[in-house]
């Protein structure tokens, strides 16, 4: 709860990862500190609440780890993915700093597991959290708790006092009233726009009404907004986002990770004229998946079909949503309400171009197409076994990139210029690391990186 009328060593706005490494890092170090979660307490936490595992680098096997990911193997991967549209030297500091991230998540409540089957190459980079994000929000927060943090929830910071690139306070809406909020340094940990349509159609205009939010609704992007509005510098920009294929069945919003699917690489995926229009097997698919979305944002009414057989049965994640199923093609594309004429024709012409070869999910196998286009450059397979399965999808946003500029202590940059006592952690300054693209489980990690950082340094900041 608030204490009213208590000047606070330390502001979090936002109670996901982010916050609370940032909050608990902070309280560790002697500040004190609140937290404004402008969720109601069982909906806390932002999109961590759907997120599953933390991408790091390691030089061997560690307990739930296979193998190694090396920084510069991560590196490579990130620059591959954004093509190169990162902050280089933020970039590998938060890469190196993902080594050590798990003794102190473990010191406060995480639990780590082997990956799951069906998910495919991730157990060699990704700890996965035993329990998923709730869990592990949930161990956060007791940790606050114990450790004294004030946290106060359905709370909505309105407004931010800053003069002269210097934080004062927080207006808060609590229960149709408001209070200021005064602190030393403010630490925001807020997310991105992704919850509010009328921003996102800025970049993609109507198209944006069929867009799925997959995360919380509470991510309207106001305090974003708010630090725009006092003339903080940006990252990225309105259009980039974290944009994944979900089942157009799902919910508007929070349907979270159950609602993604997953099988895109093992068959086709066609738009509403029944054709193809991406290479389905570029890459594996955790360095891909996040493409998906922007993809089917791009062809006509937002909306695909991905397209599997049976050999296809037992290979993937299936969603919360069963798929459209049928013994022929002809009845496929009925029920899809797609040309029937068209679809086996696109099909034809995919398994005449399948050219030989060993089947494997775990590599980039040899299985491929000659003479289509777009090609498909792996996991290549005739799509010749009923029953045929189809998954209608949608554009799934999970969060926007475009932020605030941070240093390497999580400073908000204002003209290029660090600001006194204004941090930044988390989704509202991921465009930092992430101009495009997306590498599964680097938004934990530019959480929880950043959020430690931004504790450390605003405690630092308030001794100088």
């Amino acid at each position: 709860m608030i204490q009213p009328g208590k000047l606070y060593d330390v502001l979090v706005i936002g109670g996901g990862n982010a916050g609370l490494c940032a909050a608990i890092t902070a309280r560790e170090a002697g500040a004190s500190v609140l937290i404004l979660e402008s969720a109601p307490v069982h909906f806390r936490g932002g999109n961590s609440r759907h997120v599953r595992n933390l991408r790091c680098v390691h030089d061997g096997p560690e307990d739930v780890l296979l193998g190694s990911y090396p920084l510069s193997e991560y590196w490579d991967d990130l620059v591959q993915v954004t093509g190169g549209k990162t902050n280089e030297s933020l970039a590998k500091m938060m890469l190196q700093e993902s080594a050590h991230c798990r003794n102190w998540m473990r010191h406060h409540g995480a639990r780590f597991q082997p990956a799951l089957g069906g998910t495919l190459q991730l157990s060699r980079t990704n700890a996965f959290f035993l329990g998923g994000g709730k869990s592990l929000l949930n161990a956060y927060y007791r940790s606050a708790e114990k450790l004294g943090i004030d946290i106060e929830y359905d709370a909505e910071v309105t407004d931010l006092e800053i003069v002269n690139s210097q934080f004062r306070s927080a207006t808060v809406k609590r229960n149709t009233q408001t209070e200021q909020i005064k602190a030393r340094v403010l630490i925001t940990s807020s997310g991105g726009f992704q919850a509010n349509i009328d921003w996102l159609k800025e970049a993609w205009g109507e198209a944006a009404e069929n867009f799925i939010i997959r995360g919380t609704p509470y991510d309207n992007g106001r305090i974003l907004r708010l630090l725009m509005d006092a003339g903080m510098s940006t990252i990225s920009d309105v259009s980039q986002c974290h944009a994944v294929a979900v089942h157009a069945d799902s919910p508007r919003f929070d349907g979270g990770i159950a609602t993604r699917v997953d099988c895109v690489s093992l068959g086709i995926v066609v738009n509403r004229h029944a054709v193809r229009f991406y290479d389905e097997g570029e890459d594996f698919w955790p360095k891909r998946y996040a493409i998906w979305g922007r993809l089917i944002a791009q062809q006509p009414d937002q909306i695909a079909y991905a397209i599997i057989d049976a050999k296809s049965a037992g290979s993937y994640l299936p969603p919360v949503f069963p798929p459209v199923q049928a013994d022929s093609v002809a009845e496929l594309a009925v029920k899809l309400s797609l040309d029937p004429a068209t679809l086996d024709h696109t099909l034809h012409s995919y398994n005449a171009a399948v050219q030989p070869g060993n089947f494997d999910l775990t590599l980039l196998d040899n299985c491929h197409t000659d003479g289509l286009v777009p090609c498909k450059s792996h996991w290549a397979r005739k799509l010749d076994t009923p029953p045929y399965r189809a998954y209608p999808l949608r554009p799934g946003i999970t969060f926007t990139y475009l932020g605030v500029a941070v240093n390497d202590k999580a400073q908000v940059l204002q003209n290029g210029v660090p600001t006194a006592n204004i941090y930044a952690a988390g989704e509202i300054m991921a465009g930092n690391i992430l101009g495009k693209g997306y590498l599964a489980g680097i938004g934990m990690t530019i959480g929880t990186v950043f959020g430690r950082i931004a504790g450390r340094e605003a405690v630092r900041g308030l001794t100088h």
